[in-house]
């Protein structure tokens, strides 16, 4: 069934997207910039809650029916079946760093189902978006956005394979010794392996430029959004199962082609 929302909602949460990525870079390399811990010892910023509270005051104020999630101000019940699920700093870590290779993330689902997805490089003025039938698009600078693909690479010794954390596989939830087994594997057959990773890595996958991004650990704002991108551009987005959830606690986006080799490694 068509979602006459879509066009709407789409131009509403690019919108919200820029003027969130553009209150990340307002802190981005800033000397000011203080960085707080969470209860999970993962690092938390006054532009991560800045940039929030911008997404979520943009995309509530224009459809106020519909639930909320966010990494930093938590959830927002809703009426409407929508849900909008946000990720202000992807990439926390790289964001305190100066590395410029950090994501603003906004996607939103209806009955469980991922409809709008948008992938922001806010450092790199680079944008992804997708909309459940719409296909996937990409932004670069002040260009006008094309069409995103991903490649046509169907053998993995031959393909790019990203990660958030190559580290993270010893903490993976299928065990730490399955998890340095899996990433043994992967190495050995991959063609080439970089840490390339959160939404950045995603893009890749959804822009033809990496084949396989891989997350040991991954939280449902972090997949929300690129699930959709990915999808949309022609990938496959799933769990290291198999299943094609975004809450299972770890994710594989691939170009679809060598998905089911990459499955294989992990699962032994």
């Amino acid at each position: 069934m068509a979602d006459d929302s879509l066009p709407r909602r789409l131009d509403v949460a690019l919108t919200a997207t820029r003027l969130a990525a553009a209150e990340t870079l307002r802190w981005f390399g800033s000397p000011a910039l203080a960085v707080d811990r969470k209860s999970d010892h993962s690092p938390v910023t006054q532009a991560d809650r800045a940039a929030e509270e911008i997404l979520r005051r943009e995309l509530l104020a224009a459809f106020p029916d519909d639930a909320f999630l966010g990494e930093e101000s938590g959830t927002a019940p809703g009426t409407s079946g929508y849900e909008w699920i946000v990720d202000p700093i992807d990439g926390t870590k790289s964001f305190v760093r100066g590395v410029p290779l950090y994501a603003t993330l906004v996607g939103c689902r209806r009955g469980g189902r991922g409809i709008l997805g948008v992938i922001a490089i806010p450092a790199l003025a680079e944008l992804a978006y997708a909309t459940d039938g719409g296909g996937a698009w990409h932004v670069r600078g002040g260009e006008a956005a094309v069409a995103a693909g991903v490649s046509r690479q169907d053998t993995l010794a031959e393909s790019l394979v990203c990660s958030s954390d190559f580290v993270d596989f010893a903490r993976w939830s299928g065990g730490v010794e399955a998890g340095r087994l899996a990433r043994t594997r992967l190495d050995e057959a991959a063609g080439l392996v970089r840490t390339w990773g959160d939404g950045y890595g995603y893009l890749l996958v959804a822009t033809g430029r990496a084949e396989v991004m891989i997350d040991p650990r991954l939280h449902p704002w972090d997949a929300a959004a690129v699930e959709v991108v990915v999808r949309e551009a022609g990938g496959r987005f799933g769990d290291w199962r198999g299943g094609g959830g975004i809450d299972s606690g770890d994710g594989l986006a691939t170009n679809g082609l060598v998905h089911d080799q990459v499955l294989a490694l992990l699962q032994g």
